[in-house]
């Protein structure tokens, strides 16, 4: 069986290992967060697979996610900021696809890595932004997240910056990260399909990994508790620095 998991997903034993314990571990933060999954997938997978095929894995696995965690997540989230957010993203996409044919990549995902960190730092240590809580903050927010995902592939952090900016109870921030991610997944298809990074390989280390990531899914849902609750800002709000300090790193090193 284990030779099969091999041929299916054309990894080295050492690889297929290490990717299954990374899914286990980004299904957690996912299933305890609401997002993370793909930022934690890249930061300990890509030395070890081009970003060329980890985004359809991350995809893949990200759409399972969504749709284990569907049933809270239309229960709970602000609706009204998700299609905000989804929609100002969507068009944002393009433009930051746009973007690389005319900026450095690297360059461009340094300061969008500075931007968010700095951000994130001061929502740590509490000083908001007021303009957040506008709907031109909302709109912008989400052209932001749109074109830092064409970019750079890190609109899901900004778009968990703006939730997290908000005055609601955990349970709805998570919930209204939940339902942004699980709309983006229709717009991101098209991407994908249209300079065909989705490949059959890609389905069946999706498919290889899938299930992995739904035990660490299950596991972060039941964290997802009363008595811890009360840190799930602060946690995220740390797992975000943590990511950005590891992308930082990688892209100056």
């Amino acid at each position: 069986m284990f030779d099969s998991l091999l041929e299916l997903t054309n990894l080295p034993a050492s690889t297929l290992g290490f990717v299954a314990l990374a899914s286990l571990v980004a299904g957690l933060v996912r299933g305890f967060a609401g997002f993370g999954l793909s930022a934690v997938m890249f930061a300990s997978v890509v030395t070890l697979l081009p970003p060329v095929e980890l985004i359809p894995i991350t995809y893949i696995l990200e759409g399972l996610a969504s749709v284990v965690m569907f049933r809270g997540g239309i229960r709970d989230a602000d609706m009204k900021i998700v299609w905000g957010l989804t929609i100002f993203s969507a068009i944002g996409v393009p433009l930051g696809l746009y973007a690389t044919t005319t900026v450095d990549p690297d360059s461009s995902k340094l300061v969008a890595l500075l931007l968010v960190l700095g951000l994130t730092l001061l929502q740590l240590f509490q000083i908001r932004a007021a303009f957040l809580a506008t709907k031109p903050g909302l709109y912008a927010t989400g052209l932001a997240s749109g074109i830092a995902t064409g970019l750079a592939s890190i609109g899901g952090m900004v778009v968990a910056l703006y939730v997290l900016s908000q005055e609601t109870a955990a349970r709805q921030m998570r919930a209204s990260l939940v339902m942004y991610l699980f709309l983006t997944m229709f717009t991101s298809i098209i991407y994908l399909l249209l300079y065909k990074v989705m490949t059959m390989q890609a389905v069946w280390r999706g498919i290889v990994f899938g299930p992995i990531m739904l035990v660490g899914v299950f596991a972060g849902k039941m964290l997802f508790r009363p008595s811890l609750i009360q840190f799930y800002k602060t946690f995220c709000l740390l797992l975000l620095i943590s990511l950005c300090l590891v992308g930082l790193t990688r892209q100056i090193f």
